[in-house]
């Protein structure tokens, strides 16, 4: 679906996009991430005709995105980050103009503005001024504009910027459903969602590519340590170094003490697990214990990991 060969943004001395080069398979949702700065919206706008490349190759669906941009550009539905809308517009009547500029006419320009407003959740809203609506319903319509002329690809920027958790959750619904008939480029900063929505994942930082691949591949495969959380009714001087001296483990802090029961953070190797040893050291201290907790890694931590500057 997307093929993306060397792509090169410069401006001036300065590099936006350093030589990217990967590829979207048909009906995959690819969180496309990094951190403000890292090249994203950059090569959103090459891959979509806005802006040229310095050099390198893209294309859609087979089409060159630079030598056949109009066949390509049909091929894409385009939800940018603020949805440009017409005020004074209602929501049909602003679909129906913008499935003109894409090309539809009768009946089937009447079929896909319906299909939209219904897939969209936008029945109630059809009739409204665009200047009416809430951010929820204006990112909707952005969405329906950029599904009007059905494309094989939908590239999302930020389209979850600025609504609350449950239209968070009304969107991220709404893209899974999308996903069975389209494929979806998705670009956000709310990594949760991306976990819970993504199949594939790809993090750009300085324009260039840090991490291609499944979420929960690239977590397993983290560097950083596992973290487990140990509470126990115990010293914590003599908790601290007796797990200290087992097999794996990092380092190990009293985070907090309060009725004789101790709370430790425990830093382990990385794609270890030591809660076995850990639970049979408490058993031969004669320790009661209260928590014995492993942290689960997520794609906050490979993000932070791949991107921080520390």
């Amino acid at each position: 679906m997307i093929e993306v060969q060397n792509l090169t943004k410069s401006y001036g001395r300065f590099t936006a996009v350093n030589d990217l080069s990967f590829h979207v398979k048909k009906g995959q949702i690819v969180g496309f991430l990094g951190p403000n700065g890292a090249g994203k919206t950059t090569t959103l706008r090459m891959l979509t005709g806005f802006l040229p490349p310095t050099k390198g190759s893209a294309r859609i669906s087979g089409f060159d995105i630079f030598r056949d941009s109009i066949s390509a550009r049909r091929c894409i539905g385009y939800m940018p980050e603020n949805v440009p809308l017409y005020d004074d517009m209602r929501v049909r009547e602003y679909l129906k103009y913008r499935g003109e500029l894409k090309g539809l006419s009768g009946k089937k320009l009447r079929v896909a503005i319906g299909d939209c407003i219904d897939l969209c959740g936008l029945t109630e809203m059809k009739r409204r001024m665009i200047k009416t609506l809430s951010k929820g319903y204006r990112q909707r319509v952005g969405l329906a504009d950029a599904l009007i002329n059905s494309p094989d690809l939908l590239i999302l920027d930020e389209p979850t910027n600025g609504l609350d958790p449950n239209q968070i959750r009304s969107i991220r619904e709404l893209i899974k459903r999308l996903s069975q008939t389209h494929t979806v480029l998705l670009s956000t900063h709310i990594l949760s969602e991306v976990e819970m929505t993504c199949d594939h994942v790809i993090i750009l930082d300085q324009g260039q590519i840090k991490a291609n691949g499944h979420p929960k591949e690239l977590i397993q495969n983290m560097r950083a340590a596992g973290r487990i959380t140990l509470e126990v009714r115990a010293n914590a001087d003599i908790a601290v170094q007796k797990l200290s001296e087992l097999k794996h483990i990092k380092r190990v802090n009293a985070q907090e003490t309060s009725d004789e029961w101790t709370k430790l953070s425990i830093l382990c190797d990385s794609g270890t697990d030591s809660r076995e040893r850990i639970a049979s050291l408490v058993h031969q201290n004669g320790w009661p214990i209260r928590t014995l907790h492993r942290r689960s890694g997520s794609l906050e931590d490979v993000f932070v990991e791949l991107t921080r500057k520390d």
